[in-house]
């Protein structure tokens, strides 16, 4: 089997584990498979779209979501870690208001599912991270909210050492009790 599937404490998110082959010359491994893709983690989606980032560390963004046309996201990281956190914004969600974070990194290969419904954010935690991430409908910035990082009625807890390098949309996010959601 090319993945494994560890299940998150929160509704549908889910962390990608590769089967990593290591020998004399380095190692090799599959980064996605549809086919298996659709068995295993979430039936009916395609990805439509791929974004590639590159921040530096203690640079935070999100939490972001997109109304209308919810994207599905695959997360991962080519070079460097960060915190990537996912929060359910789903009314009629058992884990509704909840979020799970977890470190993903060039080291462990893991990737994170976010299904639509769910605002994302990571912070940085290396020098510099770049973030490969799919996605299930396209970005359409008309649509696009952010639910502040530092909301205290969602508690995230961020292992920050540092005030975060917070990007731009941070300044026009909302509260999580008055969140356009899903």
């Amino acid at each position: 089997m090319p993945f494994r599937i560890r299940h998150t404490n929160v509704r549908d998110v889910k962390i990608v584990e590769p089967h990593i082959e290591h020998d004399a010359r380095g190692l090799i491994f599959d980064c996605f498979d549809q086919e298996w893709f659709e068995q295993n983690v979430a039936r009916g989606y395609a990805f439509v779209q791929e974004h590639h980032m590159v921040f530096s560390r203690n640079v935070l963004t999100g939490l972001h979501y997109q109304i209308q046309h919810p994207r599905g996201l695959l997360l991962r990281v080519v070079n460097g870690e960060v915190f990537c956190v996912a929060l359910d914004l789903r009314r009629w969600s058992v884990t509704f208001g909840r979020w799970v974070g977890e470190r993903i990194s060039s080291a462990n290969n893991w990737q994170m599912w976010i299904p639509p419904g769910f605002a994302y954010g990571f912070h940085v935690r290396s020098e510099v991270a770049e973030v490969l991430m799919k996605a299930t409908t396209k970005r359409n910035a008309a649509f696009e909210r952010t639910v502040c990082w530092n909301d205290p009625v969602i508690n995230i807890a961020w292992e920050l050492k540092a005030e975060p390098l917070a990007v731009a949309e941070s300044a026009t996010c909302t509260g999580f009790p008055v969140a356009e959601v899903f």
